[in-house]
């Protein structure tokens, strides 16, 4: 299998010495406005750019040399953290706004940047673009096309720049559902790999996919007690069926992937990243699930700041040492055994 000079150096550049993906993900904004106004007590608009800026410089200092690689953002992360980050640390940089919800339907489409490009991720020194994307199987016709082609655009503009693409697919609950729900959890297994299956199709051109945990633990037998959060649930599978949803993942995903922890508590993203990455993941992607409980002591900017430098790093840790099986990226099946640099010979330099 070949890889393009630009992919190939820079792939290597986001993992460890052994092929492995641990990283940090401080790349949220609507989400992680919505945590520190309800640390402080006060409603989100009050929650400034400067003070999301400093959080966000804050995680990255403490936690980015733990990390292969940080993923942030380029309005409330980047401009103020780009000094912070360790040379030996991978950058990835986020090129979508949010999304917008149809009404009546309730369906997700995705709203770019504007302003901000795969190009601009280039020249600013990103080793990665990241995208994310909501994405349900069965939604209409309209929202599947405007979401798949915004994923291919994104593909073909990194396949020109030369640069890795990591696309995030988030599924999301339709027709009432909600997301704490014995019917939803049920279906995750089915409705996540359908969404890997149209996204590993090689005309979106990703090399490294973001991928949600494709089963609720909160439902299964052994954690429905309330192991992670109090709260009992009808359980809905056990352990050895989301194993096998992990395999057929991993069977379905057609380039590396990573676990990504949506937000869920330190405790459950651990299980989440070992059952990963002893299905085939090759690591993790991860953001609140390691530092969102140092977030309590704000607007106390010492403190969380302290929590961060003992817990945070501790989770991070922690994760690392649970996603230990990860696979190597480049002994992904995709590669045939063997990765070479496309076009390489004497000329390779005039081809390029």
């Amino acid at each position: 299998m070949e890889l393009s000079a630009g992919k190939l150096i820079n792939l290597a550049r986001l993992a460890d010495g052994a092929g492995r993906f641990f990283m940090l993900a401080v790349d949220q904004r609507g989400s992680l406005r919505q945590m520190l106004a309800r640390a402080a007590g006060r409603p989100p608009a009050e929650v400034s750019g400067a003070d999301m800026a400093a959080v966000k410089a804050r995680l990255t200092r403490v936690l980015a040399p733990h990390a292969t690689a940080v993923l942030t953002d380029p309005i409330y992360g980047f401009p103020y953290s780009a000094t912070l980050v360790p040379g030996h640390v991978g950058l990835l940089l986020a090129v979508e706004e949010a999304y917008d919800e149809q009404e009546g339907s309730g369906e997700r489409r995705t709203r770019l940047l504007d302003g901000w490009s795969v190009q601009k991720v280039k020249r600013a020194g990103g080793n990665a673009v990241k995208l994310i994307l909501y994405y349900h199987p069965d939604a209409s016709a309209q929202t599947r096309r405007h979401q798949q082609e915004v994923a291919r655009s994104a593909g073909d503009a990194c396949a020109a720049e030369d640069l890795p693409y990591l696309l995030e697919v988030v599924i999301y609950p339709l027709g009432g559902q909600k997301a704490d729900d014995p019917d939803y959890a049920r279906a995750r297994p089915d409705l996540t790999l359908r969404t890997v299956q149209e996204f590993s199709r090689h005309e979106y051109r990703v090399d490294l996919l973001k991928l949600e945990f494709p089963a609720d633990l909160r439902y299964t037998r052994e954690f429905s007690g309330g192991a992670f959060d109090g709260r009992t649930r009808p359980p809905v599978y056990d352990l050895s069926a989301v194993r096998v949803a992990c395999r057929h993942l991993d069977e379905a995903a057609a380039a590396p992937w990573v676990v990504l922890s949506a937000g869920v508590g330190i405790a459950e993203f651990l299980v989440q990243a070992e059952i990963a990455c002893a299905a085939g993941a090759s690591g993790f992607l991860c953001g609140r699930a390691i530092w969102q409980d140092a977030l309590g002591a704000y607007p106390d900017m010492a403190e969380v700041e302290a929590r961060l430098a003992a817990d945070g790093v501790h989770n991070l840790e922690r994760s690392k040492a649970a996603a230990g099986r990860a696979v190597a990226w480049h002994t992904h099946r995709r590669f045939e055994g063997q990765i070479e640099l496309a076009g390489a010979g004497l000329d390779w330099y005039r081809r390029y």
